[in-house]
This record gives C-alpha cells, structure tokens and sequence, in this order.
C-alpha cells in the first residue's frame, strides 16, 4: 500500500549528457549543444535544454537538428564522464538513505521515510538532495516526491529543469488533471497520438474515458495500466534489490525492405551485445524475444523458450533469425522495417555447463553438446581478447558489419549497463 506522506522521491539529473558536457567545458554553459552527430550526418544522443528549446532531441539526425538550431554546437560524448558522475549522483542519495532503486545513469527512486526524522520533511530532503549535487558534484538535479512511485515520476518532470515538486496526500487527483497524458508512465508518442485523435489530451480527461473506450484503443494490458495511473493507483514500492530480469539490446534503422544479409548483420551484433553482456554476470536465459518495427506504426513480437538456458552469440544470432522471419514474413513482401530489437529473460546464473553423453543428434543450440561447448569455448576466447585488447580487436563478422552507424558503441553500452 502507498505510504502516509509524500516519502517516494524520484530524483532526475536534468539534460544528463548535455548537462556533462557544459560542466566539463564551461564555454558552453548557456548555448545550444548536442551531443553526437554533427551537421551533415549522425544521430544526437542528447540536447540541452537551450536546443531543445529549438526542437531539437534525442534520436534526431543531426542535420536535422542543424536545421532547426543553425547555432547549435556539436560535442563528442565524454562517456567515463557520464558514469563517473551519475555514480557520483547516485551516492549523495544514498547517504539520505538505503533504500535507493537505480533505474538508469541518471535517474533513481528513494524511500525516505525512515529518514524523516532525521533530515526533515519530503521538500527539506529534496531541497537537499539538489543542492548537495549541485554543490557536489556540479549538476542540475529535479526531485518529485508523492506517496506513489508513478506520482513521484511525474512530480520529477514538472519540475524540470531544476526544481522541487511535492505532491501532498489529498491533492493527487488536483494535480493529476491539467497535466498532458504524455506524462504518465509509459505514454510514448504513438500512445500520446492516438489519444489525441480521440480528444484526449489531459489525464483528467482520460479518468473520465471508460476502459470498454481506451481498452480497444490502445490494448487491453496498456488501457489498463493507463486508467490506474490516471488514478494514481501503483502499489509498487522502492525496490532496493532489484537487478535485471532481462537483457536485451536494440537498433533503429532507416525505413528500408528486409534483405537476408542485413537482418542477420543487425541481429548478429545485437545478439553479440546480449551474450557479451550474459557472460560478464555469469548469466544465460532460456527465452529469446525479438522485436520488430514496421513503417507505419506496426510492431510484432516473437518469443521462443529453449530447453536449456544459452548464452552464446551464435546460438542467439540463429534463434533471432528466425523468429524475425516469422514476423517479417507475416507481414507480406512489401513490408518495411524500422527497428529490430533482442533480449533475453528467465535468467538463470551459468559459471560451469555439464556435458552431455555424445549421442546424435548433436544441437548447437545446447550449451552441453559438442557443438554447443564449441561455441562457448569461442565466445570465451573472444571475450578475453576483448578485455585485453579492446572490443573491436576480434569479433564475429556479421555482427562487425552489423554495427550501426552514428551512434558510438560507447553510448549504446553505457546505456545498456546493468546498474
């Protein structure tokens, strides 16, 4: 159940990347940036808040951006920085309490009730927490606090950039109604779309929408969650034990028709990225999801449990493979795609494989098997040639030429960090 008092925070480093980038190099304090991409090509990985004010965002090609800011100023990412000082971040909210869930590089909730009587109310804690970072660790940091973790969230992104939101028991509905749909949990652009054309465009006005309504629009599960929230109903708590259940890793792409040998090149760096990533914790999964987005708004997802927990590129490269097919195929020749994404779930810890008797027939796809303890020998080889010699000193070559251009390895591996 939620808590008495606004005790859930959600605290949120402000234009994380840009914010980095304008502290390491103050000539850039109060200007337009973007970070990654540049004028005549690449992908901005972040703006600052002084180019976004221009439309410029995440995601975005970068000569777009210089389009929309013809001051804009690209910068190349500081990516030790970036995880220097979100850790750094992170650590003055531990010191208000233990019970801290990280949820990525610059963003985590906190219970505090039981510092309360320590450091005083939600809003002298929050106030805290800004001005030690600031102080601290040089960022601009907003806090929400509400008795709700989807509150707090929300609570966090209005008072963007810089402040201080607290949500009083009583007053949740209040603040709740003016506020856009598009910043509840989960609201994406799409989701955010279709309602409008449907005249929603508050939460007050989707409380007001029946679920028989919203429920065939959007999904059962998706209409749902949304009515709950627009309700303020989350019985979630601080989980300070949480750790990934699944991992996965995904690439956009330009709108383009499936070919074979691009469709594997994509999945086998994906798949590469999944298991380098199993391998470093000791983990292996026995479900592989693949995500497909097709131009126009459609998406299709496929799931295929194994008999035994893998954890090897080629295994997953292969297992991929066919499941994007399924859907790919499904969809008729004149398909486009736009994104293919992979992940991993029903993780189990692997640090040894048994065996098996050498009986036919012999499947790759089992870690125990000949085949299967081939792969995994080869994989760890990889994997110590890497540590020692740096990611691109070996690899497998569809997934070398799968590799996605304008975004750095950097970047993708930093947000894909298990924290």
């Amino acid at each position: 159940m939620p808590s008495e008092g606004a005790t859930i925070l959600h605290a949120d480093l402000d234009a994380f990347y840009a914010s980095v980038e304008q502290l390491l190099d103050p000539s850039l304090r109060g200007r337009p940036i973007a970070v990654g991409g540049s004028a005549t090509g690449g992908v901005v990985l972040a703006a600052s808040y002084e180019a976004k004010a221009f439309g410029v965002q995440g995601g975005m090609p970068g000569w777009r951006a210089a389009r929309l800011c013809p001051r804009l100023t690209f910068v190349r990412g500081h990516f030790r920085e970036y995880q220097r000082l979100g850790d750094a971040a992170i650590a003055v909210l531990r010191d208000v309490t233990p019970a801290v869930e990280r949820i990525s590089i610059d963003e985590a909730f906190l219970d505090v009730s039981g510092s309360t009587h320590l450091f005083g109310p939600p809003e002298v804690i929050g106030a805290m927490i800004r001005r030690r970072v600031r102080e601290e660790v040089g960022l601009p940091i907003s806090v929400g606090a509400a008795r709700t973790k989807h509150l707090a969230k929300v609570a966090s992104q209005v008072a963007k950039p810089d402040g201080l939101v607290v949500v009083r028991p009583g007053t949740e509905r209040e603040f709740l109604e003016p506020l856009p749909v598009g910043l509840l949990w989960g609201v994406g652009p799409v989701t955010q779309q279709r309602l409008a054309d449907q005249g929603i465009h508050t939460v007050g006005q989707l409380a007001q929408v029946p679920g028989s309504v919203v429920e065939p629009l959007l999904g059962t599960a998706v209409g749902h969650r949304l009515s709950a929230l627009t309700h303020d109903e989350d019985p979630r708590r601080v989980d300070t034990s949480r750790r990934a259940r699944t991992v996965g890793a995904q690439s956009a792409l330009s709108r383009r028709r499936p070919e074979r040998d691009d469709v594997r090149a994509t999945l086998s760096h994906l798949a590469d990225r999944v298991a380098r990533r199993l391998r470093e914790k000791d983990l292996a999964g026995r479900t592989v999801t693949v995500a497909v987005r097709f131009a126009g708004d459609g998406r299709a997802t496929r799931s295929w449990t194994l008999t035994q927990p893998v954890a090897a590129t080629l295994t997953l490269t292969e297992v991929a493979e066919r499941l994007a097919w399924s859907a790919i195929e499904e969809r008729g020749p004149a398909a486009e795609i736009t994104l293919l994404a992979v992940s991993v779930s029903h993780l189990t810890t692997q640090r040894t494989v048994q065996l098996e008797l050498d009986l036919p027939p012999q499947d790759p796809w089992r870690p125990g098997t000949a085949p299967g303890a081939a792969r995994r020998a080869v994989d760890g080889s990889m994997d110590r040639a890497r540590a020692r010699f740096g990611r691109d000193a070996v690899g497998y070559l569809p997934a070398l030429l799968g590799r996605a251009g304008g975004v750095p390895e950097e970047f993708r591996e930093l947000a894909e960090r298990d924290l």
